[in-house]
């Protein structure tokens, strides 16, 4: 049975700041769990499977069984609210109702929460994360060692319950098939050991097919390839390790100046490419061969391939500057391979990834670059401690749950789900009196979790500040972001807020100091923040973006939602600490308020770059303005954003938002029949009251409230539904937690905002 472990190291390999907090494992142990217990963690794998085209989501059930064993929870005692505080209607529920719904579901949610204070759960969703790895383990010989018998069966099992109807695999667990992740996964299952022509991959292949073969994956789907030796090097656009030898002063186009997960993708891919690092186990590679392509291997048009896409695929197409770029780039390739030049930018970019290998413990900014730096390490040196090293961090991305198991989009959101659980537990009524050892788990958490020092030669290595920052998962992993530090600070001042004897000592306003210093370090010229740095180029880059499956990926944006989560912890600092860098503060929160009003759609909207969608957005949105200053009497744009919310509550009182609206860039409603969804129900309810909503017309409130009532379930738990992340426009991703968190937070503001 798998079973999670938290905050240990167990491997020689290892190396922690904090003695691994916040690190999530997933081990399988043959021998565990009761005859009940491995029935029912059987019951919950095959009831995904019979529902996987419906809910294609996960419960997170595996990890909810083992917590309930471990800390015997046999469900809330609290009684569900009376039905007539749920049944739809405009009118307000009971105080008492909405305070049971609350302490059933903080009952429920606290037994989720791990003894180092964060909570665990699910970040998965991409499609094309797992390919990666299976490869790069195939290519390096360890796919036995990082996936024994258990693993590969989980993993085998997660690839067939997400094949769609059609036989193609999605970009992401939402998304309709696609030639990028049809292919991937298709060679994922050939690697572990599944026969072409079984009945998964039948169709997958056909799918494949009859859409013109593998040549019209996209160019990330083409590296994969022909790291493993099913395709040619020259089917591929160029990725010139030469580009790390130019100079980053004065110069738009340096690869430094890329935002990070571009540029810490595009790196190592950089110096696989610039090596033609290519698989020397030839069996299974040699039959994809005949397996994928529509025509024989050897009479493939390589160059007319470079630039062929799947129409499924192709969500940024290329304009023409980038044909006639990569054109000329390939016409030198011939130079530059195997030259002088070549192996000094190959060194170049060497010393860049053993960089980032050690300065995040060897987990990496995310997934891609994570098993692309492996590669690296290995081709440098098969035998390398840097390669060995990459092994044991694997474990740090990949989550069971009763789908099977997949490789996260980062190595967690423990961070970042905290801070936000931290604020939402004190919105309510019940928080330091009833859930204070809660509060200090989360505390200690927050705690451990600052980054305390900048990365060493950060200017060298194009790495922003960091001391004093917070990462989005765990120290360990440490690269700082703008909005989680400013939920982390804004999480350690709420909690300073509160008894010390109850929830902890707050941290030292030195290290609070040092948080602000990194936001203000943040802001961008136009007056916004970005995520992990300022913005360092321009936007005419996208014109060389070479990945037609992202958009908006060349550098680092200002968001609404980063903008905003920066206003609100500069303004909750201010309040604290009212003297400290007064001026600076007070420049900032004006230069900021004037970017979220630049920002704002003609209908009120605000676009959401980091969730689902405009209701997120919108959340962020009308925060940041009352954070600024602004209150709805006077301020004509909370007051359009509120009516742009209402224009889509649904007629059960809730909101239902698609992940379609990320990518199309307008709002579009989930199926009405499907009923609303929790997380985009709180995230409007939230904006709402912020509004100033309960002083207009409370209507609207009620019934939102009622809606979240509604959907909770008998457990305190309330049901995971569509996907609520989103990252790079296209791509969906899974934050497990906000199904908890949010309408926590909403209905404890709910209570605020009646004078409850």
């Amino acid at each position: 049975m798998w079973r999670l472990t938290c905050s240990k190291g167990g491997d020689p390999d290892l190396v922690s700041l904090n003695d691994f907090g916040g690190r999530q494992v997933w081990e399988y142990d043959p021998d565990a769990g009761t005859k009940e217990e491995r029935g029912a963690v059987e019951a919950a794998k095959k009831a995904f499977t019979t529902k996987r085209h419906e809910r294609p989501h996960s419960n997170d059930s595996l990890l909810r069984l083992q917590r309930y064993k471990e800390k015997g929870y046999s469900g809330t005692k609290i009684k569900p609210p009376p039905k007539s505080d749920v049944v739809e209607s405009s009118t307000a529920p009971s105080k008492k109702g909405v305070e049971a719904s609350l302490r059933r579901g903080i009952d429920f949610y606290q037994v989720l929460q791990d003894e180092d204070g964060h909570w665990p759960g699910d970040y998965g969703g991409p499609m094309f994360l797992m390919p990666g790895l299976v490869i790069t383990c195939y290519v390096s010989g360890v796919l036995d060692e990082v996936f024994p018998p258990a693993a590969k069966e989980a993993t085998i099992r997660y690839l067939h319950n997400h094949q769609n109807t059609d036989g193609g695999y999605g970009l992401h667990i939402e998304g309709h098939s696609t030639m990028f992740g049809t292919v991937l996964t298709y060679v994922t299952l050939r690697l572990l050991g599944e026969d072409a022509g079984s009945d998964c991959l039948a169709p997958a292949q056909k799918w494949i097919l009859d859409r013109g073969g593998a040549v019209m994956i996209p160019s990330w789907g083409k590296f994969w390839l022909a790291v493993l030796g099913c395709y040619s090097w020259d089917g591929l656009n160029p990725m010139p390790p030469e580009m790390w030898l130019l100079p980053y002063k004065w110069n738009p186009l340096h690869p430094g100046r890329f935002w990070c997960h571009c540029r810490m993708v595009y790196l190592p891919m950089s110096y696989v490419y610039g090596v033609r690092g290519t698989s020397k186990h030839t069996a299974i590679p040699h039959m994809l061969r005949t397996e994928l392509f529509c025509t024989s291997y050897d009479k493939v048009d390589w160059n007319k391939s470079r630039n062929q896409c799947a129409a499924e695929d192709l969500y940024y197409p290329h304009p023409l500057l980038q044909d006639i770029l990569w054109w000329s780039l390939y016409k030198a390739e011939g130079v530059l391979l195997r030259s002088p030049l070549r192996r000094w930018a190959c060194r170049e970019v060497m010393k860049h990834v053993h960089y980032e290998d050690e300065n995040t413990r060897y987990i990496d900014i995310g997934p891609v670059n994570k098993v692309v730096n492996m590669l690296c390490c290995f081709l440098e040196d098969p035998q390398s401690e840097a390669f060995r090293k990459h092994i044991p961090r694997i474990k740090d991305y990949l989550w069971v749950a009763e789908d099977g198991m997949k490789m996260q989009g980062y190595n967690g959101s423990q961070l970042w789900d905290t801070t936000f659980a931290v604020q939402a537990l004190a919105a309510t009524p019940l928080a330091e009196a009833e859930y204070a050892d809660c509060l200090r788990k989360a505390h200690r958490y927050v705690d451990i979790s600052q980054v305390r020092d900048d990365a060493p030669s950060s200017s060298t290595f194009y790495r922003h500040i960091s001391k004093g920052a917070w990462p989005f998962s765990s120290r360990d992993h440490g690269w700082p972001i703008s909005d989680c530090s400013s939920e982390g600070l804004k999480a350690a001042l709420t909690l300073a807020a509160m008894d010390p004897a109850k929830v902890g000592a707050p941290l030292d306003a030195a290290r609070l100091y040092d948080c602000v210093n990194v936001i203000l370090s943040y802001q961008n010229a136009g007056g916004g923040w970005a995520t992990y740095e300022n913005t360092r180029s321009y936007a005419f880059l996208e014109k060389i973006n070479p990945a037609e499956t992202f958009g908006d990926i060349m550098i680092d944006y200002s968001y609404v939602e980063c903008s905003s989560a920066c206003l609100t912890a500069l303004g909750m600092f201010r309040e604290k600490y009212p003297l400290h860098r007064a001026a600076e503060i007070a420049k900032s929160i004006d230069r900021g308020k004037k970017f979220l009003l630049s920002i704002q759609r003609d209908d009120g909207s605000w676009y959401g770059s980091w969730g689902v969608c405009f209701t997120y957005a919108a959340w962020f949105g009308v925060d940041g303005l009352v954070a600024a200053g602004e209150d709805w009497r006077s301020c004509w744009a909370i007051k359009r954003a509120c009516a742009f919310l209402l224009e889509h509550q649904r007629a059960d009182g809730g909101w239902g938002e698609s992940y379609l609206s990320c990518q199309d860039k307008v709002y579009s409603q989930l199926p009405e029949e499907e009923g609303s969804h929790v997380v985009n129900t709180a995230w409007a309810l939230l904006a709402l009251i912020k509004g100033g909503q309960a002083e207009r017309d409370q209507a609207p409130l009620h019934a939102a409230a009622r809606c979240l009532m509604r959907m909770q379930e008998e457990s305190g738990d309330w049901p995971q539904q569509h996907i609520s992340g989103v990252f790079n426009r296209n791509c969906m991703i899974t934050y497990a937690n906000y199904r908890n968190i949010f309408p926590i937070w909403a209905l404890g503001e709910y209570m605020h905002a009646l004078g409850h």
